[in-house]
């Protein structure tokens, strides 16, 4: 028992350093979207709130129902050759008996009814454990970050600890190998299917009893489980909150846990797991903080089994220091103007912002010049987790007005707290926020969010390309719109490759010349590739949720 303990305490006491490691973080070096748009999606997205406060639904929870699909895509895992793990595949696997329940379907509806899926564009191989090559991936969304996202928030929401969230996961294309655990399996194979999955089995034991601290059991889903036609869902204990119920309720002999004392004694899978050290994990988790620390562990390893080849950001345990936003561009009449807000962790009423920039010739803006203060500052909402960990951020607007002709090269920011200690140079680790190129943007001001009221409503964008050339040049956008079609799984989003028009509403001025597209309001991210020349210029990645286009409302 003495030796088991010291496992789990050795286990916890790493995921706490991990968690420090990761607060060490205040920003990190930009750009980097998956970073972004993971802290984003954490501390300011709106997922969360079909999380918070453990909501029921058909009879169980819904985060109950998100653990559950995080687990069971994780389930594909292989660590003998690298293969399978969180990478979405269950939205290919829902036919299966193991993963039976609506509850699944329902997660992934959630998924996709938030549109916050987000893409990665470009080429990538991803091996196995002996170093072939899998596949070559062009642009696939990380539907397997959002199942990790709702990990996270589902154990949260539950009063569970807070779990850290990375980002990087790896879509598959198609399903895994049948491998997620049954009731009616015997110990070993249990302990072989975790063994398979990365897990000891003493871990198994713990994950088990973390995932079963949620949920229950459907009639519906498992006759030959829950004989009794009559009983809707058999919890695994008396709770819906995250907590050590599920193990107390064993312990103590008053379980109605259905895996444990069900009248098929071939599915008592949950007794034979939870006894078969005879109970020493099991007693050491009548310890609330041992049980959520171990769960906080577990989980977030579960979260984090990917394939071989796929690298997962640093873990974001809070929300970074400071975080800048895609900077919005405009040209008209010989300026640039710029638009982009810095995000400051802490609330202080006296602290004032200013972003600095270089031209592109290098040189720095003179003490008098070429800097801006904030023209506007509010308190960004936070989710729940952020609310948990008593946390406030504001949102600093800066919209500077820049030479054309000289340009802009990089930008950073200067934060002074107004409290006598010297100000805070927010400048992307020395290097600044560098503008890579200033030859083609989407030009902000230019472009539209158009509403049409008659004879049908409808919503889209009209974006303006302005690229630094003639008309003989030529742009393309790709862009990525997480809205599927589809009526059940796999949820895949519209990519779509567009070549734009020369823009008759926006003449030529100062050496650019505008193109234009429409584009779905849903869609979320855009590549844009423009040719002059014969030189290509690139801008990836475009985050057309902080695009601030200018409203028209017409009818047609």
């Amino acid at each position: 028992m003495f030796r088991s303990l010291c496992l789990l305490r050795i286990s916890v006491t790493i995921t706490l350093i991990l968690a420090d490691y990761a607060r060490s973080f205040s920003t990190f070096q930009w750009p980097n979207p998956q970073l972004a748009y993971a802290d984003k999606q954490l501390y300011e997205g709106s997922l969360g709130l079909l999380a918070q406060n453990c909501p029921p639904r058909e009879n169980t929870t819904i985060p109950a129902q998100w653990l559950r699909i995080a687990y069971h895509d994780m389930s594909t895992h292989n660590v003998d050759d690298g293969t399978g793990g969180l990478d979405a595949s269950i939205q290919y696997e829902l036919d299966r008996p193991q993963n039976i329940g609506q509850g699944q379907l329902d997660s992934l509806n959630d998924f996709k009814a938030f549109n916050i899926i987000a893409p990665f564009f470009g080429s990538k191989y991803f091996t196995n454990s002996s170093g072939k090559k899998r596949g070559l991936l062009i642009a696939f969304p990380l539907v397997a970050d959002i199942i990790a996202l709702g990990a996270v928030f589902a154990v949260a929401g539950c009063g569970g600890p807070l779990i850290p969230l990375s980002a990087g996961r790896v879509d598959a294309t198609e399903a895994g190998p049948a491998t997620v655990p049954e009731p009616q399996q015997d110990l070993a194979s249990h302990t072989e299917a975790f063994r398979r999955q990365g897990f000891t089995p003493t871990e198994m034991i713990g994950l088990v009893a973390c995932g079963h601290t949620l949920g229950g059991v459907r009639q519906v889903d498992f006759p030959l489980v829950v004989t009794d036609a009559e009983d809707v869902l058999q919890t695994f204990d008396t709770t819906t909150n995250f907590d050590n119920a599920v193990v107390s309720e064993y312990l103590q002999n008053t379980t109605e846990n259905i895996l444990v004392v069900g009248p098929n004694v071939t599915t008592r899978s949950d007794f034979r797991i939870f006894s078969s050290d005879g109970n020493v994990t099991m007693q050491s988790f009548l310890s609330s903080d041992l049980f959520n620390e171990t769960c906080g562990t577990l989980i977030g390893r579960m979260i984090n089994t990917v394939p071989s080849g796929v690298t997962l950001t640093q873990p974001i345990s809070e929300p970074f220091d400071y975080v800048v936003s895609e900077p919005l561009f405009s040209y008209r009449s010989g300026t640039f103007s710029v638009v982009t807000t810095l995000r400051v962790l802490g609330d202080n009423p006296d602290r004032t912002v200013t972003m600095l920039w270089a031209d592109r010739q290098g040189s720095n803006c003179p003490t008098t010049g070429c800097t801006s203060p904030s023209t506007q500052t509010d308190e960004a909402f936070l989710t729940f987790i952020g609310n948990i960990q008593g946390l406030t951020v504001n949102r600093f607007l800066f919209n500077a007005t820049i030479n054309a002709t000289t340009s802009i090269s990089k930008f950073w920011f200067e934060v002074d707290e107004k409290d006598g200690s010297d100000p805070i140079l927010v400048n992307n680790g020395g290097s600044g926020f560098v503008i890579e190129q200033d030859s083609l943007f989407i030009d902000n001001g230019r472009s539209e969010a158009v509403l049409v009221t008659f004879p049908t409503l409808e919503q889209y964008k009209q974006v303006v390309v302005a690229i630094r050339g003639d008309s003989s040049s030529s742009v393309s956008i790709t862009t990525f719109d997480p809205v599927s079609n589809a009526t059940t799984p796999p949820y895949l989003p519209t990519i779509i490759t567009t070549n734009l028009q020369l823009d008759e509403r926006n003449p030529s001025e100062g050496g650019f010349t505008f193109f234009t597209a429409n584009v779905t309001d849903s869609v979320n991210f855009i590549n844009i590739t423009g040719n002059v020349g014969g030189t290509s210029y690139t801008q990836e990645n475009f985050d057309m949720t902080v695009a601030a286009f200018p409203f028209v409302e017409i009818s047609q």
